[in-house]
């Protein structure tokens, strides 16, 4: 059952008590204003960015072309677990190339080149990147140390985002030149034209059999990637199939509460209407601004309501609210940032308050990285848990919130 009324609390109460109702009542704009400049600190972010610099250089350094570990600590870290995933380093690009400075830059271009080097060096060579490499050894003499072999849609845009991304920072042709094969093989294999809603299906699995779900998320991925890939390339071809990625999304929605459905099953036509993940709500909002998917970010904020262990802010799913999901909360911090509806400037300070709460004290933290969740166990409805484990895209997450980055636009 979710929560109703104050979505945060604790970490940030003086912030929340200005909120109230389901949906918060904003207070003077003079004092929401000076709320919001109080959090997150300067020192807070540059922790942040020292603990992904700390991460990148665990296995090399330099130019030395390699991939960070994406969870440490923790259950993962007792487990052995060291897989690099291609969204957490995607959005660890993001969060570098929104720094701006010199090294940020530096090591983003070495990240993105190590990308760049497992798609081109890939056994089926063909444009696609992996779900997830091995970071030690990362290269070998076969190529890429795959971990998991999957190559899915959502990845491939996330990626190809951040390569855009850097390009625009760099003027790199490389990067363009990447993100170009990363949306030709989404065009390749994922469009599925025939099968209404109409969208892009999940890409291709550990086998390379073909994913033939669709994704909300993957959906507003791709459309968020051509979007920009069209701005960049300066062909409109791309735009145009970035509105047929977004048509999917808004025929996700759901005209009673305005959430959105997390996709098709696998016959690419049955609505799957549960569980209902936060991410798409959000980042619908994120990706378009468009004030249709205002009531999702909403419905994010009365029914994903979480609190544990002195830390409030969003739950994964609909599957399991009793523990918030940080990278999540970056999220919603973001969008409430972007939407600036009323309360939403109290909203985001208590989120990302909230966060930086979890920075200093998280247990299995080191008082720079953001953990994925309040405590261990958080599951998600698809198959996957989260635990309180130091993870590279939280952190990622909460940089790009707290400089109110939005990694779906250039």
């Amino acid at each position: 059952m979710s929560r109703r009324g104050l979505l945060f609390g604790t970490a940030g109460a003086a912030v929340a008590l200005a909120v109230s109702g389901s949906l918060g009542t904003a207070r003077p704009a003079a004092a929401a204003t000076a709320a919001a400049a109080a959090a997150p600190s300067a020192t807070s972010i540059a922790a942040a960015s020292a603990f992904l610099a700390a991460r990148m250089d665990q296995y090399g350094s330099g130019s030395t072309l390699r991939v960070p570990q994406s969870y440490t600590g923790g259950a993962e870290g007792a487990s052995g677990f060291v897989s690099s995933f291609a969204y957490d380093d995607a959005i660890v690009i993001m969060a570098w190339v929104s720094a701006g400075d010199a090294t940020s830059l530096g090591y983003a271009t070495v990240l993105a080149d190590s990308l760049l080097w497992a798609q081109a060096n890939d056994p089926y060579r063909d444009g696609r990147t992996r779900a997830s490499y091995q970071p030690d050894p990362f290269r070998t003499a076969d190529g890429p140390y795959i971990g998991s072999p999957a190559a899915n849609t959502g990845n491939q845009a996330w990626v190809g985002m951040a390569l855009l991304r850097l390009y625009r920072a760099t003027q790199q042709p490389r990067f363009l030149q990447g993100a170009l094969r990363l949306a030709q093989w989404i065009q390749s294999v994922a469009w599925d034209g025939q099968r209404s809603p109409v969208g892009y299906t999940g890409g291709r699995d550990g086998g390379d059999a073909a994913i033939t779900y669709k994704a909300t998320e993957h959906n507003i991925d791709v459309g968020a990637f051509f979007t920009m890939l069209a701005s960049m390339s300066g062909d409109p071809v791309w735009s145009s199939r970035a509105r047929s990625a977004f048509s999917f999304v808004a025929a996700m929605r759901d005209g009673a509460t305005g959430r959105l459905w997390t996709g098709t099953g696998a016959d690419g036509v049955t609505t799957n209407r549960s569980p209902v993940p936060g991410d798409v709500q959000n980042w619908a909002y994120l990706a378009t601004l468009d004030s249709q998917y205002s009531p999702a970010v909403t419905w994010v904020i009365t029914t994903l309501a979480a609190s544990d262990g002195g830390y409030s802010g969003s739950a994964y799913s609909t599957a399991d609210v009793s523990k918030v999901w940080f990278e999540g909360t970056a999220h919603l911090a973001l969008a409430v940032r972007a939407r600036g509806a009323t309360g939403d400037p109290a909203r985001y300070t208590a989120l990302v308050t909230s966060i930086e709460d979890a920075q200093a004290r998280a247990r299995n933290g080191d008082g720079r990285g953001i953990v994925s969740a309040s405590s261990d166990g958080l599951v998600t409805g698809f198959g996957d848990t989260y635990n309180q484990t130091l993870h590279l895209g939280a952190t990622a997450w909460y940089l790009l919130a707290a400089r109110g980055t939005n990694p779906f636009r250039l």
